[in-house]
C-alpha cells in the first residue's frame, strides 16, 4: 500500500524564498507531499481556519525560523500561532533555527522592536521540540532532511493513502486475522525464551562498533589541481551519519563522490572539482564495505550503479541517534536530581 506523509512547511516568505523552494523540493525527493498555505492570509479569520485546518491533517510541522516573526496574530505572530496550533494538535515539529553566525542582510531582519523581542523569546520556545541551527541554504537542506528522516523513522504517523487503495472488507478481515496470528506467534517465541530483537540490537551494536572503530583515508582533487591532496583519515562511522540522509534515495558512485568532497573539504580556500572530487576506487571501497554491514545496498552495474539505505541500516542509524539523544540527556540532568536531591 502506497503511503505519503504531509509535511506542513511554516515560515515567513519575503526573506526565506529560496530556503522554502529548497524544502518544498526536499520532502517531494523524500517520497513525501509538502503542504504551503502561501495564497492565504493568517490575518483574516477564513485564512486562519484553512491554514488551521491545513495544519491538523499533516503528519509533520517543518519549522524554518530566521530574523522575521511573521505577520500580527492577536497577541502573537504568523510564525509561532502556526507552531502553537501544531503543537496544540499533536503535529511532530521539527525547528531549523538560523544560527547566530550565519551572514544575514539587515535589510531582511525585523524593524519592529516588540516583533523581535517576540522572536527571540519564540527561539527559546522552539529548543524544547525536536531542532538544529544552520547557517546557509545548503546546510538548512541537509539538516531538514536528517531531522525528517529521522521523525519518519522513530515517530511514523498515519500518512496519506489514495483511495483507490483503501482496504475492502475482505483484506480487513484477513488483516485482523494475521495480526491475532502474528501475536500468537511472538508470546509462543517469548514463551520459547528467543530474544530475537535483543540479538538484532545485537548486531545493531556490533555493526556500530565497527563502523567506530575502522577508518579509512580520502584524498581530494581540485580545481584546477594536478594531483590529489589533503589525504586525511575518516571513521566510517562519521561517513555513515553524512550518508544516512543522502542514501534515503539511490545514489550513484559518482553522486557520493561529489558530496563527500564538499562536504569533507579540508581546505575551504579551495574549490573541489565537479567530477570524483575523491577517489572512485576509496569510494568503491567504503560502499562495499557498508554493503557488508548490510546497512546499505547497491543496484545496477558500471555507469548505472546506485547505493541507497537498507530498512536494517535505517534501524541501526536510528539506534545510534537514539543513544546519542539518551547520553545528552543524561548530560542535561543535574547531579543532584540523579542522586534523588
Amino acid at each position: 500500500m502506497v503511503k505519503k506523509y504531509l509535511v506542513y512547511i511554516s515560515s515567513t516568505i519575503d526573506d526565506l524564498k529560496n530556503e522554502r523552494r529548497e524544502l518544498v523540493k526536499l520532502v517531494t525527493e523524500l517520497g513525501a507531499i509538502p503542504v504551503t498555505m502561501d495564497a492565504f492570509s493568517i490575518t483574516d479569520k477564513t485564512g486562519q481556519k484553512l491554514i488551521k485546518k491545513a495544519i491538523e491533517d499533516c503528519d509533520y510541522f517543518l519549522n524554518v525560523t530566521a530574523y522575521k516573526a511573521g505577520e500580527p496574530v492577536d497577541t502573537s505572530y504568523a510564525l509561532e500561532t502556526e507552531f502553537s496550533w501544531a503543537e496544540k494538535r499533536g503535529v511532530p515539529v521539527i525547528a531549523l533555527i538560523i544560527d547566530e553566525k550565519a551572514r544575514w542582510k539587515a535589510s531582511k531582519k525585523e524593524k519592529n522592536p516588540q516583533a523581535a523581542k517576540a522572536l527571540e523569546k519564540f527561539k527559546k520556545r522552539l529548543t524544547a521540540v525536536v531542532h538544529s541551527a544552520w547557517t546557509t541554504q545548503a546546510d538548512l537542506r541537509q539538516k531538514a532532511q536528517s531531522l525528517l528522516i529521522q521523525e519518519m523513522n522513530l515517530n511514523p504517523r498515519a500518512g496519506w493513502v489514495p483511495g483507490t487503495e483503501a482496504i475492502e472488507p475482505a483484506v480487513a478481515n484477513e488483516l485482523s486475522r494475521l495480526i491475532r496470528e502474528n501475536e500468537s506467534l511472538k508470546n509462543r517465541i517469548r514463551m520459547e525464551g528467543t530474544d530475537i530483537a535483543s540479538r538484532v540490537r545485537d548486531q545493531m551494536k556490533q555493526a556500530l562498533k565497527v563502523l567506530a572503530t575502522n577508518r579509512v583515508s580520502l584524498s581530494f582533487w581540485y580545481e584546477n589541481g594536478e594531483n590529489w591532496e589533503n589525504t586525511a583519515k575518516f571513521r566510517y562511522l562519521k561517513l555513515f551519519k553524512l550518508l544516512t540522509p543522502e542514501l534515503s534515495v539511490p545514489k550513484t558512485t559518482a553522486d557520493i563522490s561529489r558530496f563527500l568532497g564538499n562536504v569533507l573539504n579540508p581546505d575551504l580556500d579551495k574549490v573541489v572539482r565537479k567530477d570524483y572530487p575523491t577517489p572512485t576506487n576509496t569510494i568503491k571501497k567504503i560502499m562495499t564495505d557498508l554493503s557488508l554491514l548490510k546497512v546499505v545496498k547497491s543496484s545496477g552495474n558500471g555507469d548505472d550503479e546506485a547505493w541507497e539505505l537498507t530498512e536494517y541500516g535505517k534501524e541501526t542509524y536510528a539506534a545510534y541517534r537514539m543513544h546519542q539523544m539518551e547520553r545528552s540527556l543524561d548530560k542535561s540532568i543535574h547531579p543532584q536530581e540523579r542522586a534523588g536531591g
